[in-house]
């Protein structure tokens, strides 16, 4: 079993991962709020717990992990508790009930995520089976000093938990200054957050509870739902960076407050996905679904493949010539890997061969160093090892990457010598060299290939017989 460092958002440093149980790493990671489709940056958040798994499980560590599913209690203004629930939103737009609208979304979630590899978590709790938890827990923060209840609604008192803003280095004057118009004057801090809200009337979702009918606080919901399945102490949080404040601060001052102690050893955030130098959301209106992208003709997995080439805790720009140059990219590298598969077995070379492994599994363990592993993949191809043990070292990477290597690539046959002119090609185009690139144009079309150059880059078909 490999050792594995992973960078922790709470100390700002990458620590050893060191299991509260040997045999298992446990992961909880914050999922969808099921109103609306996900969009592209949503599923690089939930690609990170994903790749995260599936390096553990490579490196000899057995994983289970909870995803949930918010089908209740998340505002349109999280940070200060205000607006409407997303969920009842989409119900009054779209004339279903929010339980429809929640079964509807779910489903596309997991479609979506399957498009481009995210394997399915072990859990999936909802946030409306978990209530009687989230009420329990609340009782709790009441009794230890950490909560108030004022007219039904019951609020967390931030005051209460010195540590309060140590994940996000977040002060109390910050939370002031940050508040944005009329604070509830019965907060005894702007910067307190909602446990549990009254129901105003028509309110469609509505629970009982000792302070009178209502629903739960978006942040207690997570707390409830990841000690009940994981216990009082487990390994790892993931979440997007968005998820920091006020989600995961909360979370964290709610669920010491109930134990007293540390409950999540390690905090894992994603870096978040930008469109033309603004963040992607569908509260911006400003975002891909996935299956948008399919519609354009590209692999979805090209998506997963563009991900990679960056950090995890990076901002990654997202532009349809990236994702195009992705594509292209994938088809050739499965190509060859089927090329190659073909090849008689030549086991010589091993320390070669052991030296590749050993690299990438190096990257795995420096936090997830993902575009390490990604141009380990790049020297393979061009190495001097035997074509089959190439093909055999990236079938087992695949593992990891999640590309489907071994799936047949759905474009044309290359003739002999035609996938090193089109790579010259495109270094040529880049370049400018654009002498070169007529010149390589007319040796493709001598070999019966038909290359056209578009916004996205160079497409390429067989010609057509005569």
């Amino acid at each position: 079993m490999t050792a594995l460092r992973l960078y922790n958002t709470l100390t700002r440093q990458k620590e050893e991962l060191r299991p509260v149980r040997e045999d298992i790493v446990r992961i909880y990671s914050c999922g969808p709020t099921v109103y609306r489709y996900v969009h592209i940056g949503n599923l690089r958040t939930f690609m990170l717990p994903d790749l995260l798994r599936r390096s553990l499980e490579y490196l000899g560590y057995r994983t289970e992990q909870v995803m949930n599913i918010t089908d209740v209690g998340h505002l349109t203004d999280d940070t200060f508790d205000r607006g409407e629930d997303k969920m009842l939103v989409s119900a009054r737009l779209e004339h279903k009930s929010p339980k429809e609208i929640a079964a509807y979304y779910t489903q596309a979630f997991m479609t979506d995520a399957a498009l481009v590899n995210i394997r399915a978590a072990d859990h999936n709790p909802r946030a409306s089976q978990y209530i009687a938890q989230m009420i329990e827990l609340i009782e709790k923060l009441i009794a230890r000093g950490h909560a108030y209840e004022v007219g039904g609604t019951v609020y967390y008192d931030i005051a209460s938990f010195p540590a309060y803003g140590r994940l996000s280095r977040n002060s109390t004057d910050k939370l002031l200054a940050g508040a944005r118009g009329e604070v509830d004057p019965r907060k005894h801090h702007p910067g307190d957050f909602t446990l549990w809200k009254a129901a105003g009337e028509h309110r469609l979702q509505v629970w009982p509870s000792p302070w009178g009918p209502g629903f739960p606080g978006w942040h207690i919901e997570c707390s409830a739902m990841s000690m009940s399945l994981l216990g009082e102490t487990f390994d790892i949080h993931t979440g997007g960076a968005d998820n920091v404040f006020p989600h995961h601060e909360a979370e964290l001052a709610q669920s010491e407050g109930v134990t007293g102690h540390r409950v999540v050893n390690h905090w894992m955030h994603g870096g978040l996905l930008m469109l033309s130098g603004a963040r992607m959301a569908k509260s911006a209106g400003n975002f891909f679904r996935v299956t948008e992208l399919v519609d354009q003709g590209f692999d979805p997995l090209a998506f997963r493949y563009l991900a990679l080439q960056a950090k995890y805790r990076t901002t990654l720009n997202f532009s349809t010539e990236g994702l195009a140059g992705a594509d292209r990219a994938l088809a050739m590298l499965r190509r060859r890997v089927g090329e190659w598969s073909t090849g008689s077995d030549d086991s010589s070379q091993g320390r070669e061969f052991e030296d590749f492994e050993a690299r990438f599994r190096a990257a795995l363990a420096d936090d997830l160093d993902l575009p390490a592993a990604m141009a380990l993949v790049s020297e393979v191809t061009h190495s001097n090892l035997p074509a089959a043990r190439r093909a055999e070292l990236l079938r087992r990477w695949d593992r990891v990457l999640g590309l489907d290597l071994d799936r047949v690539a759905p474009d044309i046959e290359l003739p002999a010598g035609a996938e090193a002119l089109l790579e010259a090609r495109e270094k040529a185009r880049t370049a400018g060299d654009f002498e070169t690139s007529d010149r390589l144009r007319n040796e493709l079309a001598a070999m019966g290939m038909t290359v056209t150059d578009t916004p996205e880059g160079q497409r390429w078909k067989n010609a057509p017989h005569k």
